[in-house]
Order: structure tokens, then C-alpha cells, then sequence
């Protein structure tokens, strides 16, 4: 039987209230500031490793509202190629860094730390479009790259 080699499946939580997000910080390389997330368990669907990730990392409850994106990009991740399933969130209270975050705290969409890590500043920038327009990133983009 051939070996396959797939992405590794994550879910990743946009956490937000009014004009802003919950951002936290790395503890583990590579370090900087990050949408809450990480790797979905086996036998584990995405919501439920959403809902998990981000009680883990920020120590919120949260309710999820809608699924934001799909992000695949093989270079997004420079440890290994991962697939990104992100949710749009809310929660209430303030969050609080745990597990493998040494912070976490909301951040106004237009004043985001540096550096952020992976490829969540393209994914916050699509945030961003898509809370002024309600319209999402264009794929006709991506047919071109094919």
C-alpha cells in the first residue's frame, strides 16, 4: 500500500468583538502573535477542536458563529504543510493565555501586534475585508495558479 503524504488538519478561531480580536502570544517557536488554534485530534471534528483550541489557549468559552475560511497555502506553515479551517467566534470575558500561549488579549483590527506568525496576517486582512464588505476573498485568483 503507498504512504500518503497529506497537510495536517487545523482549526483556527477568530474570536471577535467589535472591531477587534483575540491575538496570542507564542510560546513556542515560531514565537510571535497568532490567531488561537492548533491541530485537530484524531477522531475529533474542526468545530470541536476550535471550541477546545481555543479554550485551551485563551481560556474562553466559545460560541462559534460561522466558518470564515479554508486555508491550504503549503508554505503557510514552515514546520510542516497544514490545512486551516477558521471559524468566526465570540466569547465573553476577557482571555487569558494558557497552555502553549504565553498571552493572550484582544487587539483593534488596526492595530495588530508584530510579528504575526504563519500566514494570519493574510488571514486577519480577509477578516478585515470581509467585516467592512461582508464579501469574502476571491478563489478566481487561485485558478490562475493552477
Amino acid at each position: 500500500m503507498p504512504e500518503y503524504r497529506n497537510p495536517t488538519p487545523t482549526a483556527d478561531i477568530l474570536i471577535v468583538r467589535d472591531n477587534s480580536v483575540v491575538l496570542v502570544k507564542r510560546r513556542n517557536p515560531p514565537h510571535g502573535w497568532a490567531i488561537p488554534g492548533g491541530f485537530v485530534d484524531e477522531g475529533e471534528c474542526v468545530e470541536a477542536a476550535a471550541i477546545r483550541e481555543a479554550k485551551e489557549e485563551t481560556g474562553l468559552d466559545v460560541v462559534l458563529e460561522e466558518l470564515f475560511d479554508v486555508y491550504s497555502d503549503p508554505a503557510r506553515d514552515a514546520r510542516l504543510h497544514t490545512l486551516s479551517v477558521i471559524f468566526i467566534a465570540h466569547a465573553k470575558g476577557d482571555p487569558l493565555g494558557a497552555d502553549d500561549a504565553e498571552e493572550a488579549r484582544y487587539f483593534d483590527l488596526n492595530a495588530l501586534p508584530e510579528p504575526l506568525c504563519f500566514d494570519h496576517a493574510t488571514i486577519l486582512d480577509d477578516y478585515k475585508h470581509y467585516a467592512a464588505t461582508g464579501k469574502r476573498r476571491q478563489i478566481a485568483r487561485f485558478n490562475q495558479m493552477l
